[in-house]
């Protein structure tokens, strides 16, 4: 990947949908069900040496929705996932889940679990594209699919997956100087991972690392 200089955080966000567009496509990479394959990004992106050490194979199938609403200032759909979750409980996370049989592309897969996590109508999401691979210490392999969302959308809320949804500024998430690193103990290995805090929200980890993927994508390519 061959960086450029960054872009000015006053005007990041507008003409995201364009750029997103010319760097982004809906080619589903064959690493997505082949756990053989190399994965380009993951929770050890800062430190990729340590997946050996971790002995840690992602190997199950799961789609994320990153809705970015189409406004002046364009927004990034966010939930607060319950505590009672067998995984990431009560993190921040995009809207999504595990790819089930019966879904017909990964992009089915994010839209269904969108609706059925906040009930997002898939009416008002337009997809433009799947950014990298994804893998994680929680064993997903996860395609985030980057979509425009009308914003006339409403959301219903399921109580059992979803205790907030919330909008967090495209230009502030895709500013580099809100992409903190930290560092913690994970099973005897010290890992490093972006961190974006937001007002009250702590948004880290798989979401923050799909993030900070999502600005390399859009704005360094």
């Amino acid at each position: 990947m061959t960086a450029v200089e960054p872009a000015d955080p006053l005007t990041l966000g507008h003409g995201f949908f364009e750029r997103a567009r010319e760097r982004l496509d809906l080619a589903v990479p064959p690493a997505l069900t082949d756990p053989e394959q190399p994965a380009t990004r993951g929770d050890i992106d800062l430190d990729p040496e340590l997946w050996a050490q971790a002995g840690v194979i992602p190997a199950r199938p799961a789609a994320v929705l990153i809705g970015v609403i189409d406004r002046p200032e364009p927004g990034v759909i966010l939930t607060q996932r319950t505590t009672s979750l067998p995984n990431h409980a009560g993190q921040i996370a995009f809207p999504g889940g595990k790819i089930e049989a019966d879904d017909a592309t990964p992009l089915d897969a994010a839209l269904r679990e969108a609706e059925e996590e906040v009930g997002l109508d898939r009416r008002h999401v337009d997809p433009i594209g799947y950014l990298d691979l994804y893998c994680t210490f929680s064993g997903f392999r996860i395609l985030p699919v980057v979509s425009r969302v009308a914003p006339g959308y409403t959301l219903t809320l399921n109580p059992s997956e979803v205790e907030d949804a919330f909008e967090v500024p495209l230009a502030f998430l895709m500013d580099t100087q809100n992409h903190a690193l930290h560092s913690r103990d994970w099973k005897g290995l010290r890992r490093r991972f972006y961190v974006m805090p937001y007002q009250e929200r702590y948004i880290w980890g798989v979401t923050a690392g799909i993030l900070r993927n999502l600005y390399e994508r859009v704005y360094e390519r």
